[in-house]
């Protein structure tokens, strides 16, 4: 008994014979071995290997159930997640591993490879196997209505009564930054603005508050019955909402009413518009007083432009001189004075005129800080107008200016346009965009360059396709143009097709 202490104690591991092949394993609760319990029990059991989905043509979204339409580009990791919400029972295995396929586009075939674990009996099983998906067609909601020409439920009609579209320009700009277009169905251009449609009343609304935030104007809001059911008690109306912006321009000259120039700290009746955005810019070029007007405050007293941007005449500078402050004339009550302009008193000829006449016309401007001698600036000719307005025609000719100058004019268009280094984004050129005018869409572009304060709210993109000069010699215009700084600038993103399919 002494001689069998000293040896250390034995563990025997017991074994047993697998029942399939007799593969002498430990003991388990299945006696098979792993490979026979792989061969005779399949983890992927209710895993379907065969799918379908559904694939709009119009629209090109996938359906995903049980009423959502979403868009996925192939390979993608949007359409990788709704073929695996399609397998109902891969939530009683652990997956490991999920990739697509390759297949041919055009094969309406999507096949994802999945690999899979599962416990059984103890043992750990790892199985790897291929999901066919069929992509059946099928028309979605918002398509269906568009090809029975009933696809909008609420219509926003935008119009504005001016001669110029560069308001609407700017209003496009503001919609692409903000993507206010994401749900609308379509837009149609129409004589005097643009219509915009929807799927849901909703949606209308949210683009009526977005314009009345962007731009002075007002709506009015209809419905019209289209179809009811007297069982269920549902009505089907198709909602308009009639917006119309503030009949007035950038650049353009107003003639204000007497009590309105009251309320507005008594400026004076004949102002300039030298911005429009959510409220009216105005300012006085003989004093350089400026003042705002919202869109509550026109609509109370509304007023039209007496002068265009398309009547302006080319002058000439022959003389300049600043008017200092001591100079100046102010009254009790006076309004906010520019700090960013300059009052000063200008003799100007018309540049038909220029050698022809020596009689100069004086005036006083607010743009003595970018005016010099041998410029050329545009302006209204007030002396030579003939001008419909009440309010017009109810002031003292005496205090009548005969030139308003708006801006300072940098020289040829043509040039300005071949040296522009920049594009601005386009909503799409056919029935959803807007027709084109040349001259009021550069004039749009010109003031982009011109005006600094305006072109923060547009998005701008490197032109590519002209070159960008580095050296000053380079330029073959006069380098105080105004131009916009590749700082300011978006590069634009385009998508090669040959890389993406590399």
């Amino acid at each position: 008994m002494e001689y069998l202490n000293d040896f250390p104690e034995q563990h025997l591991v017991k074994t047993m014979h697998c029942c399939n092949c007799g593969l002498s394993i430990e003991p388990n609760p299945s006696n098979m071995c792993v490979g026979c319990l792989r061969h005779e029990v399949n983890i992927t059991e209710g895993i379907p290997e065969q799918a379908t989905l559904y694939f709009c043509r119009g629209c090109e979204r996938y359906l995903q159930p049980p009423a959502d339409w979403i868009h996925c580009d192939l390979e993608s990791r949007e359409l990788l997640g709704l073929c695996l919400k399609k397998l109902k029972g891969l939530s009683k295995v652990k997956l490991v591993d999920a990739s697509f396929v390759w297949t041919e586009p055009h094969s309406k075939r999507i096949k994802v490879k999945l690999v899979v674990h599962a416990e059984v009996m103890g043992a750990v099983l790892q199985k790897q196997f291929v999901v066919v998906y069929t992509v059946n067609h099928q028309m979605c909601d918002d398509c269906h209505r568009s090809e029975a020409k009933d696809y909008w439920k609420a219509l926003v009609q935008v119009r504005q009564k001016a001669e110029n579209k560069k308001t609407f320009y700017y209003l496009e700009q503001l919609i692409l930054k903000h993507k206010a277009h994401e749900h609308t169905l379509g837009i149609k251009p129409v004589h005097g603005g643009l219509d915009f449609f929807y799927a849901t009343e909703a949606h209308a609304k949210k683009m009526i508050d977005f314009l009345s935030t962007v731009l002075p104007c007002k709506y009015q809001h209809s419905k019209k019955l289209i179809s009811h059911d007297i069982h269920s008690n549902i009505y089907n109306y198709k909602f308009t909402y009639s917006l119309e912006i503030v009949p007035i321009s950038k650049d353009s000259v107003v003639c204000l009413p007497k009590k309105l120039t009251q309320v507005l700290a008594g400026i004076s009746p004949i102002c300039l518009i030298y911005r429009v955005t959510n409220t009216l810019h105005l300012i006085d070029p003989s004093s350089g007083q400026i003042a705002e007007l919202n869109s509550v405050t026109y609509w109370r007293n509304p007023f039209n432009a007496i002068c265009n941007p398309k009547q302006l005449v080319e002058y000439v500078v022959m003389d300049i001189e600043p008017i200092m402050d001591k100079d100046r004339k102010f009254f009790p009550g006076q309004g906010t004075i520019s700090q960013k302009h300059v009052l000063a008193d200008v003799w100007v000829v018309k540049a038909s005129e220029l050698g022809i006449t020596e009689n100069t016309i004086h005036s006083k401007t607010h743009l003595g800080h970018i005016l010099k001698p041998g410029d050329s600036v545009m302006g209204y000719n007030l002396q030579d107008s003939n001008i419909n307005d009440m309010s017009f025609d109810s002031l003292d000719r005496d205090n009548i200016p005969d030139v308003i100058l708006v801006k300072k004019h940098f020289g040829e268009r043509a040039a300005r346009r071949r040296q522009r280094i920049w594009k601005l984004k386009r909503l799409a050129e056919d029935d959803m965009g807007l027709s084109v005018d040349g001259n009021d869409f550069n004039e749009f572009m010109d003031d982009l360059e011109e005006d600094p304060a305006l072109r923060k709210n547009i998005n701008i993109f490197k032109d590519n396709s002209k070159p960008i000069a580095v050296d000053s010699n380079d330029l073959d215009y006069d380098a105080t143009m105004p131009r916009i700084t590749l700082e300011e600038m978006l590069d634009d993103l385009v998508v090669d097709d040959v890389e993406m399919a590399e």
